[in-house]
């Protein structure tokens, strides 16, 4: 890999010349701090300003190693904050394209850059001269005279220094290396596998019955997706969730279900050029390579020594103290369902492409409550404005629609987010909100900059990404309730970031634990149903009219409904996950492990993993969440305890008081404190799992 980057370092001395043409290579500029130049960009541009930033930023880091004045936090911690300007800048574009609008020309730059990329991360957290000056730092009398934030962001750098190998053998260094770049081959692989699979197949509805039972948007969004790829047929269901999800929930044809069942859960599975198996094994081999050199059993040990777990044995016992009692609701869920089938004369039993049909049936009889009617009254456009309203009342957060900002897509639309009662400007947020072709399934949050006050008041910039089905022109998007709550969940990870006021970079924003960075966005879901919310927001999309109190109360009646297949859905994710990583260097056979595990588990045959094991890009395509799907668990014990807090105050879920303890000691402090102290700081004790078993409707 040296080699690759010394042919790299050449290739941006011949361009040099034509660094100042390359957009990417330019800063952002205009209001706000500048913005990336989006109408400017083209993917012939990538690998050009790659080149001439990856020497900048070698360059930059050689100068600070190099340095011969004794080691201080201005010289090195503060020098390592500010380097590599142009490349940060660079990856930031880089990783929207490549969640957003990948293509084939894409697709090869990313194969020749990933490893370049992992060999540069290598070489960093490999440097011998610049660890030792962090660790002089770090172990210095000095240490002890610094802020407190200057100290977490010095034992920060050397956290990580020493998690990526650097007190290593020069022999293990240079395994570690050849291991990451590998893995980072395998990444981009079975994420284009996996998007292949989601952009490729589709079940066809080749007659007016076929739209049965199915509402009115997925109907016309079925129908566009069809013309969209020139199909002779009235319609067709594409392989991403917002089309699967509720097809399997409302349509009453068993054998379309079944068809459109199996093409989502064999994503990645179907043993052709697309198949992730392989490389998902040699992913997990590496892993598990690569942890026993860092000196660790399993790369579950590893990977969880800096998160709020600290053991991946704490993780299971929370999840194997959620997961039975989950069990135990799906079996009285089930048995409803089956009621329901035999009254209506089936002669079969419910089964997985049954589940979310009959458990509505049962919503309907139980609870009198029918999503299509609730949809009605959840318009995307409408509860945008809900969670803008949300923010205001718990942070003082203020959002205005700008124009002539370039984005990638016209799709994508910006807002202006300033504190309204000083006028002052905090940063900007993106919002794309559609599928297409080309983007990721799935909804997230990014930062293509984070807030920090190292050089003045850098303001923040994210967006929120989401797939939603696209209405027809003039008519509102209408949404489920599901959906809902995730518009809001991702919308609490953006607010994380845009209530960041730190002052060094790396400590900004989300850039916390990982099983915590999904507390803000879990807490932040329990607003959607306050009847503040409901009654300015959910208005019905043909009369304007607030949702009937009526219904609101068969809401929240039905509020725990589903939860048994909601829980164990993703918490057998979650453990499979775990269970993936703690299996050492053992070779995984992933059908085999599905089939054992639920065997083990007495996992529910009428539930699938939320993320089969061939298509579960959460842990195969980055390091991200492997060995950490278990956070959104975590944290939701976290986000349940702090939803107490509001519940026991005096002004509910709107108590100035404690919005403001929130925002003081959670939403602003990023990683400046470690995670368990803030939370104390802001309920005044460790939270517990009572609150999310009450949460949940489960019995302890």
């Amino acid at each position: 890999m040296k080699k690759t980057i010394g042919i790299i370092i050449m290739g941006s001395i011949l361009t040099m010349a034509n660094a100042q043409t390359n957009p990417l290579l330019k800063e952002w500029t205009g209001i706000y701090g500048g913005v990336p130049a989006f109408d400017t960009y083209q993917v012939s541009d990538f690998k050009p300003a790659f080149d001439v930033a990856i020497q900048e930023r070698i360059q930059g880091l050689d100068a600070i190693a190099n340095n011969a004045a004794k080691p201080t936090f201005e010289n090195t911690i503060v020098a390592l904050e500010k380097v590599g300007d142009k490349l940060k800048r660079i990856s930031v574009v880089y990783g929207i394209y490549g969640s957003n609008i990948t293509s084939p020309e894409f697709n090869k730059v990313q194969s020749e850059m990933e490893p370049v990329l992992a060999d540069l991360s290598s070489q960093y957290y490999q440097n011998e001269k610049l660890f030792r000056r962090v660790e002089t730092i770090y172990k210095s009398a000095e240490m002890k005279k610094l802020t407190p934030e200057q100290q977490r962001l010095v034992w920060v750098y050397y956290k990580n220094f020493v998690k990526q190998g650097a007190q290593l053998s020069a022999s293990d260094k240079q395994k570690v290396k050849e291991i990451n770049a590998r893995l980072s081959v395998l990444f981009t692989q079975f994420s284009d596998n996996l998007l292949a699979d989601e952009n490729d197949q589709y079940v066809a509805l080749t007659k007016e019955s076929d739209f049965a039972g199915l509402p009115d948007g997925i109907v016309r969004a079925a129908k566009a997706e069809a013309k969209e790829r020139n199909l002779t047929v009235l319609g067709c269901i594409g392989n991403t969730r917002s089309f699967v999800d509720p097809f399997l929930t409302f349509s009453p044809n068993r054998e379309l279900r079944e068809k459109v069942f199996e093409m989502f859960v064999k994503r990645g599975d179907n043993n052709d050029a697309h198949d992730t198996k392989k490389i998902l094994t040699e992913i997990l081999k590496l892993r598990a390579e690569k942890a026993k050199i860092m000196g660790f059993p399993t790369f579950a040990h590893w990977n969880l020594t800096d998160r709020m777990a600290k053991t991946p044995e704490n993780t299971m016992k929370l999840m194997e103290s959620v997961w039975k009692p989950a069990i135990v609701q799906v079996q009285k869920d089930v048995a409803e369902m089956q009621k329901i089938v035999d009254a209506e004369g089936g002669k079969f039993k419910i089964e997985p492409w049954d589940y979310r049909y009959y458990a509505e049936k049962v919503r309907k009889s139980k609870y009198d409550l029918d999503q299509n009617e609730i949809k009605e009254y959840l318009q995307l456009d409408k509860l945008r404005e809900g969670m803008f309203w949300v923010a205001g009342q718990l942070f003082g957060l203020e959002f205005k629609p700008v124009a002539n900002i370039p984005v990638f897509n016209p799709d994508v639309k910006v807002w202006e987010v300033t504190y309204k009662a000083t006028g002052q400007k905090v940063g900007l947020w993106y919002f794309d909100p559609y599928a297409r072709k080309g983007k990721r399934s799935g909804a997230w949050m990014n930062a293509y900059r984070n807030q920090h006050k190292i050089d003045g008041n850098v303001l923040t910039i994210v967006s929120n990404n989401s797939n939603f089905i696209k209405g027809v022109e003039g008519e509102p998007v209408l949404i489920s309730w599901d959906d809902a709550n995730t518009l809001f969940h991702e919308f609490g990870h953006a607010l994380h970031g845009l209530c960041s006021n730190v002052t060094y970079p790396s400590l900004s924003g989300t850039a916390v634990a990982r099983d915590y960075v999904e507390f803000p966005s879990q807490v932040l879901e329990r607003w959607l149903s306050t009847p503040e919310v409901l009654n300015k927001f959910a208005l019905h999309y043909k009369t304007n009219q607030p949702i009937p109190q009526s219904l609101v109360e068969k809401i929240e009646k039905a509020a725990t409904f589903n939860e048994g297949f909601a829980t164990v859905e993703t918490i057998s994710s979650s453990l499979v996950d775990m269970k993936l990583h703690l299996a050492g260097s053992k070779t995984i056979d992933p059908t085999k492990f599905e089939k054992d595990f639920s065997e083990e588990y007495k996992m529910p045959k009428e539930i699938v993993l939320r993320h089969r094991i061939p298509q579960f890009g959460h842990i195969f395509s980055s390091d991200g969440y492997a060995a950490g799907y278990y956070s959104y668990l975590w944290a939701d014990v976290i986000s349940a305890d702090a939803t107490e807090a509001f519940l026991e105050a005096k002004g509910g879920f709107y108590d100035k008081n404690v919005a403001k303890k929130l925002y003081d000691h959670v939403f602003s402090v990023g990683n400046t404190i470690d995670q368990a102290e803030g939370y104390r700081a802001f309920r005044g004790k460790d939270p517990k799992s009572d609150a999310l078993m009450k949460a949940r409707g489960f019995k302890e």
